[in-house]
């Protein structure tokens, strides 16, 4: 039973990063409606250029410069890229962020090299000598959490909280739902759909750097370090429901539990570890032929 509460704890705090990158898809999706293949690709850039400043700087200085990077990476992507081809048809858009997924991993393999580099946990913060982050791990009954564990889930539920309330509760936000729910009505209001939908791509990147850089201590730094992940993230997506930042977390919580439940307990002589992914995604389209829409997901109304 000990071992079974410590694979749950493992994969939860794995599922929170399936999450966060999750979220960040669907950030994309919801004001677009196209879904963003490079996403793991820019996650993986910003986390690079983290380890560069990480050269010279200290981490608490680099995290946040990073995020205005990501941000600033996101909103060119859109202004530049993703606009001109606003309005044709979705395939077309898709193939363009394919294009960037080729691009951005090229680039990244010219500038650092393809050799797996160390990135470092966030450094232990102490508050009023209660201990958060840095290395080793907290006794939680029969489990045992790391920090850097409890670090990705606390930087996950935070993250979906200061969503939360940026969405429901800030003009900014509420004006960028009305944009994803109703472009052509959002402009006859007043609300400027272009600059919501660059809001949008900022605000997507700056989630998914912050996926890379919780990812990237775990699984080393190198190129292809955001295949995997992203293909976890999609799946949680699409479980969760891609018009649903809350299905998106929920999603990769259910994927990384699964995920670590299957690699461990299923025998060797029928799937094995090595198939964890392939029983994860049949539970996933299992889901799907009950719930089309995915878990959170919401049903379109049209009228005939």
């Amino acid at each position: 039973m000990e071992e079974f509460w410590q694979q749950v704890v493992t994969g939860i705090a794995t599922g929170s990063v399936y999450g966060l990158l999750a979220l960040a898809i669907v950030l994309i999706y919801r004001s677009t409606s196209v879904l963003n293949f490079a996403q793991g690709e820019m996650a993986m850039l910003t986390t690079f250029v983290a380890w560069s400043i990480l050269q010279w700087g200290e981490y608490w200085v680099m995290f946040p410069l990073v995020l205005v990077i990501a941000a600033g990476m996101g909103a060119f992507i859109e202004r530049v890229i993703i606009r001109p081809v606003e309005g044709a048809p979705v395939l077309n858009i898709i193939i363009v962020t394919l294009g960037m997924f080729a691009i951005l991993n090229n680039v990244a393999t010219w500038r650092w090299g393809g050799i797996p580099k160390g990135f470092p946990a966030p450094p232990e913060i102490e508050v009023t000598g209660i201990r958060f982050m840095g290395e080793g791990a907290l006794d939680i009954g029969p489990t045992v959490v790391s920090y850097h564990d409890l670090t990705i889930l606390v930087f996950a539920v935070a993250i979906m909280v200061a969503l939360y309330v940026f969405f429901q509760y800030t003009p900014l936000g509420l004006a960028m739902r009305a944009t994803a729910q109703n472009p052509v009505a959002s402009r006859l209001m007043g609300i400027r759909v272009g600059r919501m939908l660059t809001v949008g791509w900022a605000l997507s990147a700056t989630v998914g750097a912050v996926a890379g850089l919780l990812i990237a201590p775990l699984i080393l730094l190198q190129p292809p370090m955001m295949m995997g992940v992203l293909l976890f993230a999609f799946a949680a997506a699409v479980l969760g429901g891609l018009d649903s930042p809350v299905g998106a977390v929920v999603g990769g919580l259910i994927i990384g539990v699964s995920e670590n439940l299957v690699g461990t307990y299923t025998p060797k002589e029928w799937l094995g570890p090595d198939m964890k992914l392939t029983v994860t995604l049949l539970i996933i389209v299992v889901v799907l032929l009950i719930r089309p829409t995915g878990i959170f997901g919401r049903r379109a109304m049209r009228r005939v």
